[in-house]
């Protein structure tokens, strides 16, 4: 491991095994005591993210629980989830809530529960001080309702270690609730099959391994009246990938192996059905608990740190063909990938209720193997180095199915835009990056002669300033760095060509600063500060908005305000 990764290495998620999530509120009472050292002792974690909501109708919860000790390498945790014998649907909503407690000296770790094959939660742990921590996250699962309703295999991967140095186990907590559904609170309208693309190996995860130029595939046979097509992706590096925004292109960094990674920064997740393209998404540049500086991130964590969200791509225009009652593969690529990623898939399809069989073909399809990106090079008087990548894409795929309504027409296109800046110190210990990435994608559908759209736009910024002035080993070294992050999402429609009209928006932004240094393995000094803002639509279409400011691993303002959705 490169010491460039040392937050990672040293209490880091580079094995790709292991954790949760955080969602603990400040109290009132919390502030920074005199000679805090967040490498010591801090707050339990705390997010800004808005509570999911929870319909007042008749429930049931399950709830199991299981420690993760030395776990790593082993077989994940099994048992069966069935829905209790009151509350068998059809339900309003579920909803899973992860929590935990851990103390000592832990690595994070990357977990993931899975239901049926499907991977229905990704996260990663926080790591703890020496008295221990507590944290809980809540996620809607409803969308995996046609798994739900019949008892299936629910597995848990956290990969743990536990010996002299490391001393903390994960003490785990999972609960689904079941809330049943009502005049007043409709059955949720779901995906009539939920399709697994993970591994079926025995004594592993589902999710899947791809190494450095690799690619997962996975071979499924389809119901033959396919109407609609969605497939959710997860998708994480690990090693030198973990933080592949901060990758310089390979020969700059041979020039300082200690402290740079290669491949340089850009990374793209690419599907492809039968070998053919047919979709992609923009990676969030998510950090570890342990990333960077692991005082950056206590109490408040990196924007999709314990709660790593999927990404969507719209397969509809395939559904003629996957339709054809033959096996087809599915592909999943962390294009640019310069170590292992954790990839996994879950295909959500609709069937039509009226005809056994349904037919259709793509018409269009622009969508390249690759993108083209440009690297520029330039040497600094001071002997460091300035880095430029630049790409973008634009593509269109078009298909159609004919069903028992007629034809239904599905277009996809995508436009986006990505660069990246920054600098190298002659050495490899000092580095800057900026690093932007934005785009939209439209799903128009189009039959019997009405149209309709659906947009989704993102922007994921992020900035790093980071500087390693000494390293010996894991025991003796000095980080410092400033991080600032966002998550910039906006969800809209329209009919025909009429105007758009906002249905849901995120606006996350965190800024934070931390250090952190070790003689002898014992803690030099350690301090950090962070300032997180959140505006966003909840899962009822209120607008919710929060801040929170820390010092010292202390949240020392908590305010939650009204706000207006802004105009599309």
């Amino acid at each position: 491991m490169h010491s460039r990764r040392l937050g990672t290495a040293l209490c880091g998620a580079a094995a790709l095994v292991g954790g949760l999530f955080a969602a603990a509120p400040a109290q009132a009472a919390d502030a920074p005591q005199p000679g805090s050292n967040p490498a010591v002792s801090y707050q339990d974690p705390v997010d800004v993210l808005p509570p999911v909501s929870r319909p007042d109708t008749k429930s049931c919860t399950t709830t199991i629980q299981q420690d993760f000790g030395n776990t790593l390498g082993q077989p994940p945790y099994e048992t069966t989830l069935a829905a209790p014998a009151d509350c068998r649907g059809p339900w309003n909503k579920v909803v899973l809530d992860w929590s935990g407690s851990v103390k000592g000296r832990q690595y994070d770790r990357l977990a993931g529960v899975f239901l049926g094959g499907a991977e229905i939660f990704r996260t990663s742990t926080p790591e703890p001080d020496d008295d221990g921590i507590t944290w809980s996250v809540a996620k809607d699962i409803t969308e995996f309702a046609p798994l739900l309703k019949d008892p299936h295999k629910l597995q848990i991967e956290l990969g743990n270690v536990v010996n002299e140095t490391y001393t903390g186990t994960y003490k785990m907590k999972l609960q689904v609730t079941y809330y049943m559904a009502d005049k007043k609170h409709p059955a949720a309208s779901t995906a009539d099959q939920v399709v697994p693309l993970g591994s079926d190996s025995t004594g592993s995860a589902p999710w899947l391994n791809v190494d450095k130029g690799g690619t997962a595939t996975r071979e499924v046979t389809l119901p033959r009246n396919i109407t609609n097509a969605r497939l959710q992706v997860y998708a994480r590096g690990g090693g030198c990938d973990e933080q592949w925004f901060d990758a310089v292109p390979s020969d700059l960094a041979a020039t300082a192996p200690d402290y740079l990674c290669g491949g340089g920064p850009y990374r793209e997740v690419q599907i492809a059905v039968d070998g053919v393209p047919a979709g992609l998404a923009q990676p969030y540049p998510v950090v570890y608990s342990g990333g960077i500086v692991p005082t950056l991130w206590r109490p408040v964590p990196a924007i999709d740190q314990f709660r790593t969200e999927a990404y969507d791509i719209d397969l509809t225009p395939f559904a003629g063909r996957l339709s054809d009652g033959r096996p087809h593969q599915v592909s999943i690529t962390p294009y640019g990938a310069n170590d292992g990623w954790i990839v996994d898939g879950s295909l959500f399809l609709d069937t039509d209720a009226h005809a056994a069989r349904t037919t259709g073909e793509v018409t269009a399809n622009t969508l390249g193997l690759a993108p083209d990106v440009t690297t520029k090079q330039t040497a600094r008087t001071d002997g460091g180095t300035d880095v430029s990548v630049t790409t973008g894409r634009s593509w269109k795929i078009s298909g159609y199915v004919n069903t028992s309504h007629g034809r239904v027409t599905t277009t996809v296109e995508q436009d986006f835009g990505y660069s990246s800046t920054g600098t190298v110190s002659k050495t490899g210990q000092d580095q800057v990056v900026h690093q932007r990435d934005h785009g939209t994608t439209t799903v128009t559908t189009r039959a019997w002669g009405h149209e309709t759209a659906q947009r989704h736009a993102w922007s994921y910024p992020i900035d790093v300033d980071m500087s390693i002035p000494l390293y010996g080993d894991y025991n003796n070294y000095e980080l410092q760095a400033a991080v600032t992050q966002g998550r910039v999402l906006k969800d809209s429609h329209r009919s025909g060509y009429g105007r758009w009209h906002l249905d849901a928006f995120t606006d996350d932004r965190l800024d934070a600063t931390g250090d952190l240094a070790r003689k002898d393995g014992a803690v030099q000094h350690a301090d950090g500060t962070s300032h997180e803002t959140y505006r966003g639509t909840t899962d009822t279409g209120a607008c919710y908005a929060r801040d929170l400011t820390t010092a010292h691993g202390w949240v020392t303002v908590d305010e939650q305000s009204s706000c207006r959705q802004p105009r599309q």
